[in-house]
């Protein structure tokens, strides 16, 4: 197939360029920001014609961790609307026979049963803290089953888990927890410091998929997934942010001591994802946390931060 991914220069769209290039089945194409907007609809339309993809992913989207979310709720639910409702739509009217949409396992309740069943969604109330990305990718999940519905499209969902790796945003006050971890106890060491303050009081617990991981299994769906039900991806197992900041520290080398603001909020108790339905066809993930810490804070060093 001849693959468009939209974001490919993100976290996952270049962990799916570089599995495209690696595997060498399908080929890929992509453009910049600069290049195409994927707010204007006219816009991604034409650029479809043109390059007649067999399929697209939709990894382009605005993304952040709660402090962002909180603090720009409009940008993330009109943003996150806009692109991939143009998306959708010019796939459709190009007539794109195949297309993924890349959702996240925030759309999930609250205080959902643990492991969390694709079923659980729209069962309960969301974390207020993502609330407003989360009701983009609900309707961005929704609005690929409508398409599947009412015009047959052999278009497909994947809800993966908190998603790192390379070319993630390492930002303190936009990034997700795991790089913002990293960040903020490799500044630390530099200075010198002997005390790293972590928001929260470090009990919740998430579940971590390497970008490469994720890519392995989009592909993986492409091939092999043909309904338009959400598939959860991720490893099964999950971590304390605790845990996770003493990870950190153990491959960095930091001696210092971690402290827990619980003035700060918390976010979701606990999101672990039940992933028997993507495992029931055959693919399951590769890379555990340890290993996936080592290559990831490497990769940050060696871009001399």
């Amino acid at each position: 197939m001849k693959i468009y991914v939209a974001g490919h220069r993100g976290l996952v769209g270049s962990a799916i360029v570089r599995k495209i290039e690696q595997d060498g089945k399908h080929t890929w194409v992509g453009k910049t920001r600069a290049d195409l907007n994927l707010f204007d609809y006219d816009a991604i339309l034409s650029f479809l014609k043109q390059e007649k993809p067999d399929a697209v992913i939709v990894a382009a989207a605005k993304v952040g961790g709660i402090g962002a979310n909180s603090k720009f709720p409009v940008e993330f639910l009109n943003e996150n609307l806009r692109i991939e409702l143009n998306l959708l739509e010019a796939s459709h009217s190009a007539g794109i026979p195949r297309l993924l949409f890349l959702g996240s396992s925030c759309i999930y309740p609250k205080f959902a049963n643990q492991p969390i069943k694709e079923s659980a969604l729209l069962t309960g109330p969301l974390e207020k803290t993502n609330e407003p990305y989360a009701l983009a990718k609900i309707a961005g999940l929704k609005m690929v089953e409508a398409y599947a519905i009412q015009y047959g499209h052999d278009w497909i969902s994947a809800m993966p888990t908190n998603i790192y790796g390379p070319n993630d945003n390492f930002d303190l006050i936009t990034a997700h927890v795991l790089p913002a971890l990293i960040n903020k106890i490799l500044k630390a060491q530099s200075a010198g410091e002997g005390l790293v303050t972590i928001w929260g009081d470090g009990s919740p617990k998430r579940e971590f998929l390497h970008s490469w991981d994720l890519a392995d299994a989009l592909l993986f769906m492409l091939d092999d997934v043909h309904d338009a039900l959400p598939y959860n991806v991720g490893t099964g197992q999950d971590v304390s942010i605790r845990e996770l900041a003493n990870k950190i520290c153990k491959v960095v080398g930091f001696q210092g001591a971690l402290g827990f603001d619980a003035s700060m909020p918390n976010g979701t108790p606990r999101k672990l994802l039940d992933v028997s339905r993507l495992s029931s066809l055959g693919w399951n993930s590769k890379i555990d946390l340890d290993e996936g810490l080592e290559q990831t804070i490497s990769w940050y060093r060696m871009q001399g931060r």
